[in-house]
């Protein structure tokens, strides 16, 4: 503009307009001379800052940018120009494109910040690791940048992390959930699945396996433990015959995932710190693994040479710890390594006690479960030939007196049939499938009533003691069955004092606050009334204590016990919906301790019933009854017993052939006495369609099977009662006769 006033000046002639032209380019070329002394400076200052703050930057060994408003690079430390190249590219943008996804965003939303507030740091996680972006305004477009890797000085963020050991954090859907700097460089990248990994989702904890990395696939030892919630902790660790493995041995012992390195004989090398805790003070080197665990089934050293010999089809095996002070169970997985030319092995292993007490609750189960259908089979059929045999033998005793010389044999039959009859009892009772009678008991009125029968059955050398708390709340339970439970822990309290003692018997009521978890079953939170039956007699020991419960086993010689007794006490306690439990020390003596759940209501006071007349003899005209059994002996003796005490009896040996007895219009009859179990339609079913055109007729229900069995069928059958098998002549003929009264 000075050039072109000066030019205009120079053409016109001298006159007002020439001057004012020649003032202003005289003026503009002033203006301009100003303005570049100003840029020039401003440019050698600013040059001078950016040196200075490259200065300042220099000996930083964290990569550092000065870098203007728009980007570009103005300087660069020597760290950054090693690590970044910074020399050959003009913006950070540039610079950190190969680090992380979009750098772009996150370098603007940090300059904003600096701009509003001087200063900013955000933390990246890159490819290779995780990144501190800090960002600091020197000038109004002039700023700091630095680029520091954090991944060596970030807080572990769980035990895991600590160990510099590859390790995936994994989910219930095989999502990894994170992965720590060693996986991330093992692996090459950050993957998102275990299929991404794994080229075998079914391999398990303890064993090697390939793995898919960036350099290709890879061979390591896969350890896997719980870490809660769902997820899974995984660590890809180094095999012992890849080279370097060795020395990484040292890194096991922190690791929390108990192993033992085994040598080919059986010896320990070498073990880390969850081991030794998991195995106890036994765990040493040289220690030969059959010392410290059994249960395999067979000789450890054969399951040894198996696995180095790569014949094993299962991989991990459940064995018991040698423990002294406590119980333990443990999962091993045994893998084959090489270490130095020469195979050893590396045992992994996991505490599996939980695990096992809870196989042991379900085979418990199994098998009480199982007992209680062979008890419930074989009792249906004893109780069939227990009634023919009683029966046949009540009807020969009438018609033989005292003095009769068969008499007492008779008698003999009759009470042997009993003694047989209560030992299926017992077999019902173990399988909680025989009938209870519940009622409201007090506790102190059930054991004074006893004490009389319990100080006979204990003698003279044996002292029975109760104590009693003073305020006892009733329980429901059926009193005969609670009694034979009481008598049977007394009597072997007594047989395990043969020099002579005390028994023990006390009472109180307590309230767990809490649920108590003991011997694989928890009591719930409640009031409860415990009896606890204690002897001062020899003990039993730990390994027979867990089976006191089990029919037939008996810690007494031969003959002196049927081992049923214990386990009729439990089916009799659980069916009550009880709990027993069992403490003994050996050569100190043992506690049975009973748990009731107790009632909130007062036990209702005990009404003396009066004497029941007997029922006069009917005459024939006086009940006609249908007897419908499939068993003939059964069938033949109650069929005598009814016509004896003068009722007219029709027989049937099935229910179809009772509903063809009953198309005759004209029968009248008084009395259905019915089998439950038989062949084709049972006795519930055929009632029923009887009953539609008989509605008044009463029934009596036989069986050798618990009344709990159909005892639903019989509450909708109306005016039938239930009668079990075996019966006597009476209990058939008085039941009968109480149906028609």
């Amino acid at each position: 503009m000075a050039a072109i006033a000066a030019v205009l000046a120079a053409g016109l002639p001298w006159g007002p307009t020439t001057l004012a032209l020649t003032a202003i380019a005289v003026t503009l070329f002033v203006l301009s001379g100003v303005v570049f002394v100003w840029s020039r400076q401003r440019r050698t200052q600013e040059g001078l800052q950016i040196d200075t703050i490259a200065c300042v930057i220099e000996n930083d060994s964290v990569p550092s940018f000065v870098i203007a408003s728009d980007g570009a690079i103005r300087a660069a430390n020597p760290a950054a120009v090693a690590q970044f190249d910074a020399g050959s590219i003009q913006t950070l943008a540039g610079v950190l494109k190969d680090s992380f996804a979009n750098p772009t965003g996150v370098l603007f939303r940090l300059q904003s910040r600096a701009v509003a507030g001087m200063n900013a740091s955000e933390e990246v996680v890159t490819r290779t690791g995780q990144i501190r972006l800090s960002v600091h305004r020197v000038e109004e477009d002039t700023f700091i940048w630095r680029v520091e890797s954090i991944a060596a000085q970030i807080a572990p963020r769980a035990v895991q992390e600590a160990q510099g050991l590859p390790m995936l954090m994994v989910g219930r859907s095989d999502a990894i959930l994170f992965m720590n700097e060693p996986a991330r460089q093992l692996i090459g990248s950050r993957v998102k699945s275990l299929d991404r990994i794994f080229t075998d989702l079914s391999v398990k904890s303890g064993q090697c396996c390939d793995i898919s990395t960036a350099q290709g696939t890879r061979r390591v030892l896969m350890v896997e433990i719980e870490a809660g919630a769902g997820r899974r902790a995984i660590y890809l660790l180094p095999p012992a015959d890849i080279e370097g493995a060795p020395q990484r041995w040292q890194a096991f012992h922190d690791l929390p995932v108990p192993m033992i390195k085994v040598a080919p004989d059986g010896s320990v090398q070498a073990f880390n710190k969850m081991a030794g805790k998991l195995v106890g003070v036994a765990l040493r080197e040289d220690a030969h693994l059959s010392d410290l665990m059994e249960g395999l089934g067979r000789s450890i050293s054969d399951w040894l040479t198996d696995t180095l010999a790569d014949r094993m089809v299962q991989k991990s095996e459940f064995l018991r710890l040698k423990r002294g002070d406590l119980e333990v169970f443990v999962q091993v997985v045994l893998s084959r390594i090489t270490e130095d030319g020469e195979p050893a092995l590396i045992a992994v292993m996991h505490d599996a006690t939980e695990l096992k007490s809870l196989e042991a609750k379900f085979v418990q189960s199994q098998k009480m479960q199982a007992i209680g259908q062979l008890a419930g089979g074989v009792a249906h059929d004893f109780n069939n030939l227990l009634t023919a045999i009683a029966g046949h033998c009540d009807l020969l005793l009438l018609r033989h007196d005292q003095g009769d010389p068969d008499y007492a044999d008779l008698m003999q039959i009759n009470q042997n049939a009993n003694r047989a009859a209560a030992l299926v009892g017992q077999l019902l009772a173990f399988s909680r499938k025989q009938t209870l009678r519940p009622e409201t008991l007090d506790m102190r009125d059930t054991l004074s009533d006893l004490t009389h029968l319990l100080n006979r059955l204990v003698g003279e050398k044996v002292t029975l003691t109760l104590c009693h708390d003073p305020i006892l709340k009733p329980i429901r339970a059926d009193k005969r069955q609670l009694e034979q439970v009481l008598m049977n822990l007394v009597v072997n309290a007594r047989d395990a004092m043969p020099e002579g003692g005390e028994i023990r018997i006390v009472t109180e009521c307590v309230t767990l606050s809490a649920p108590l978890t003991r011997d694989r079953v928890t009591v719930p939170a409640g009031d409860y009334l415990t009896v606890q039956v204690s002897d001062e007699g020899v003990g039993i020991s730990s390994d027979k204590l867990e089976k006191v419960f089990e029919p037939f086993f008996t810690t007494k010689k031969t003959g002196d016990g049927t081992g049923l007794g214990l386990s009729t006490a439990y089916g009799i306690v659980k069916q009550t919906g009880g709990f027993i439990f069992v403490d003994s020390i050996v050569g100190s003596g043992t506690t049975f301790i009973l748990v009731f759940p107790t009632l909130d209501v007062q036990p209702i006071a005990k009404v003396k019933q009066a004497l029941v007349p007997s029922l006069p003899v009917l005459s024939h005209d006086e009940g006609v009854i249908l007897l419908v059994e499939d068993e003939a002996p059964v069938r033949a003796f109650a069929s005598r017993a009814l016509r004896l005490r003068g009722f007219t009896v029709l027989e049937a040996d099935s229910a179809e052939a009772a509903l063809k007895t009953l198309e005759d219009a004209e029968l009248v009859i008084d009395v259905f006495v019915t089998d439950v179990v038989m062949p084709g339609m049972d006795g519930p079913s055929w009632v029923r369609e009887a009953l539609k055109n008989r509605p008044g007729v009463r029934v009596v229900f036989v069986s050798g099977y618990a009344e709990d069995s159909f005892g639903e069928a019989q509450k909708r059958i109306p005016n039938s009662v239930f009668l079990p098998k075996p019966f006597s002549l009476n209990d058939l003929t008085e039941t009968v006769q109480r149906q028609l009264h």
